[in-house]
């Protein structure tokens, strides 16, 4: 039997740990939400899985190796300061990549269909037929330009929108016009939805504000800006967003991430009918293609190669 694996993530059904047994038959596989059944003894376990692991429990592990984040997304494991100085791995998936696009295209093209405005109409029993702009009539600005911003911009192109993007160094993307860090107020000045797509670090706590919304575009055919986030829920500021809305600062907005999840049920957000909501599903990871991934990169590490998709602690993904 090889070495351990820990799992401190709480999966909703046993048949999903099925699935690292079944990669790895070979390897010990720890379910660490399974109170009755945890072992003791952290030695020889020298790789561990987690989102938001207990404060301590990596370091706990004398043995360990390496870690893996569930999701692409690593702000969760970071915030223990107790995290071992030892490689980080984020998943990265063809599956994961895709779902997210598909959010990003779905929210995209509601708001250009106008579907909360036929939403409220349909409520109120009113047949009518709205002004329709063309998808090539609006520039969506992407604010984070990895994996997912990459793909997303890809498939929002061939759907005929104009798309920016914006990131801390510049890309170089075909049909995308790209602007890097310095360039953030030539970005929004040429954004008419504005999706967000960051990571969750010291420099994007909070950048989705009011004073950021202002700067968006005013000339929309939609007659204003839209946001859409993605990204990491404390990027934003949620009271910032609600004025936003009052005031027609913003027109629209798309959110699947919050800065305390799950959104609270006295949020003002829930009952505006410009506002679309859904509970963290934009890209959830599939649990065969991660206890795939996972192996594999074990496989690598154990045979000299060098580890894909690891993060740069210091950057924060």
């Amino acid at each position: 039997m090889k070495s351990g694996l820990l799992i401190d993530v709480k999966f909703d059904g046993y048949g999903k740990y099925q699935s690292f047994q079944k990669q790895m038959p070979d390897r010990r596989i720890i379910n660490w939400s399974d109170e009755k059944n945890r072992p003791s003894d952290l030695s020889n376990i020298n790789y561990a899985i987690g989102w938001h692991p207990d404060k301590g429990l990596f370091a706990s592990m004398p043995d360990l190796k390496v870690m893996f984040s569930i999701g692409a997304g690593v702000d969760h494991m970071l915030q223990d300061p107790t995290l071992p100085d030892l490689p980080l791995v984020r998943f990265v998936d063809a599956s994961l990549t895709s779902r997210m696009s598909e959010w990003i295209c779905l929210q995209c093209l509601l708001h250009l269909r106008q579907q909360p405005s036929y939403d409220r109409l349909q409520a109120q029993r009113i047949w009518r037929e709205l002004p329709q702009p063309d998808a090539s009539d609006l520039r969506v600005g992407i604010m984070g330009m990895g994996v997912l911003g990459q793909d997303a911009a890809s498939k929002l192109i061939a759907l005929g929108f104009q798309v920016n993007g914006w990131s801390r160094t510049r890309k170089d993307l075909a049909a995308v016009n790209c602007f890097e860090g310095s360039e953030l107020d030539a970005f929004l000045a040429q954004t008419d939805i504005l999706v967000g797509l960051l990571p969750f670090t010291q420099e994007t706590s909070g950048i989705f504000n009011s004073e950021l919304f202002t700067r968006l575009s005013q000339s929309s055919a939609l007659g204003g800006p839209i946001f859409i986030n993605a990204g990491r829920g404390k990027s934003q500021l949620e009271s910032d967003v609600v004025l936003a809305l009052q005031s027609g600062a913003l027109r629209g907005v798309s959110l699947d991430v919050f800065e305390e999840e799950p959104l609270s049920r006295e949020s003002l957000l829930w009952n505006m009918d410009n506002v679309i909501i859904t509970p963290h599903v934009a890209s959830v990871s599939d649990i065969d293609a991660l206890a795939l991934h996972i192996g594999n990169q074990i496989e690598r590490f154990e045979s000299g190669l060098k580890l894909q998709c690891l993060v740069d602690k210091r950057a924060g993904y």
